[in-house]
């Protein structure tokens, strides 16, 4: 039987058409971009095609998109470089952030380059918006917001654009880790108040070791890696090219195919929660799922001692899933979200994150699964 894949907030993946167009790339587009001559030429000419692409998706300009290795080095690059080029000395986040941004704020915190402030959140993940408008109110240093749109271990949302407004009215800068959110929900920069937000091209099933980070163009920063005059002289390194051009085309797919992915993927999240309320009794749902990232159900299950077992259970009956972060593997230390939320530890947490591929035959098998364990 084959493996049943339940973890696409961890990656996912990736299409055979990005696979044919990386491969393509690699055959012939081996030129670096940097050189002068037809190959690194024609190298430029398709960076700058899917540097236009992605621009295109987001409503950016082609000057404001630069890639990167992925969201982590995006997010640290926004949230460093706006402490170091841009005069802030006050970020407001969260206690639930990715952790690449949590330990981005603790390096500058602990350099005494930076005050972090945290705004208050509700028992479902969401956002004290009044809590945010006292922060911004204080006033004091030059501030930024840093928010992410979707968490990625409980799916609960943000709103871009109250945020935003929020940012603009008290003239903070406003940078959002939308890795897990870019290609499932548009998000457009010429009507949201963005300074910067960052992508993944594996979280859209793209490959993995790129993304992007995009830069309002009124902030002007300098480069985060030093080298040569690669990325607009934004990213010393020459071009990933392959992974580039894959996750362009994986991102362009992404928002073609936008609405009927998400139609299908949210049925068949649905469809899991309904089964798994049929089948057993005192389950919660972390995070907001009524109104939470449509990819992502986050269950904790009661505590009982064939609970704690339940993740190497399933993945032993050949099915993928998580018990939160993907960052965190290795070292089962328990997740920061739920904690911050207070949720019950004893309790055992498995994310269950869908894609298109996915089916609600898959759904049946699952919990049929689930059935024997936990029985």
């Amino acid at each position: 039987m084959s493996r049943i894949y339940f973890d696409n907030a961890a990656t996912t993946p990736m299409e055979p058409e990005v696979i044919e167009v990386m491969a393509e790339a690699m055959r012939e587009k081996f030129g670096n971009p940097s050189s002068i001559h037809a190959e690194g030429r024609a190298a430029r000419a398709a960076i700058e095609q899917a540097r236009k692409e992605v621009a295109h998706c987001l409503g950016a300009s082609i000057g404001e998109v630069f890639f990167t290795s992925g969201g982590t080095e995006s997010n640290n690059m926004a949230l460093k470089n706006a402490v170091r080029d841009l005069g802030v000395r006050r970020i407001i986040s969260s206690p639930i952030e990715h952790h690449c941004v949590l330990h981005s704020l603790d390096t500058l915190e602990r350099l005494g380059q930076v005050e972090v402030a945290h705004v208050r959140l509700d028992e479902k993940g969401r956002v004290d918006m009044g809590h945010l408008e006292e922060l911004l109110q204080a006033g004091g240093p030059k501030t930024m917001v840093s928010l992410m749109h979707s968490n990625n271990e409980i799916g609960t949302m943000t709103g871009l654009d109250g945020v935003g407004a929020l940012c603009r009215q008290y003239d903070a800068l406003f940078h959002s880790d939308t890795v897990q959110t870019i290609g499932y929900y548009p998000i457009d920069v010429s009507k949201n108040p963005i300074n910067f937000l960052s992508g993944a091209a594996h979280k859209f099933h793209g490959p993995k070791g790129v993304g992007f980070i995009y830069i309002n163009g009124d902030n002007n920063i300098k480069p985060f890696l030093d080298g040569g005059s690669q990325e607009r002289n934004m990213r010393g390194g020459t071009e990933n090219i392959y992974g580039i051009l894959g996750l362009a085309r994986a991102l362009s797919l992404a928002y073609g195919n936008m609405e009927a992915r998400r139609a299908h993927t949210q049925s068949v999240r649905d469809y899991l929660r309904h089964q798994l309320d049929a089948h057993f009794d005192g389950l919660q749902y972390n995070g907001d799922p009524d109104k939470g990232h449509y990819k992502l159900l986050s269950v904790a299950f009661p505590p009982s001692p064939k609970a704690d077992l339940l993740l190497l259970n399933l993945d032993i009956a050949g099915i993928s899933a998580s018990g939160g972060s993907a960052c965190s593997s290795g070292a089962d230390a328990g997740s920061h979200v739920i904690a911050a939320l207070n949720g019950d530890p004893d309790r055992k947490t498995i994310r269950f994150s869908f894609s298109h591929h996915n089916t609600k035959e898959e759904v049946d098998i699952v919990v049929g699964k689930l059935r024997e364990i936990l029985s």
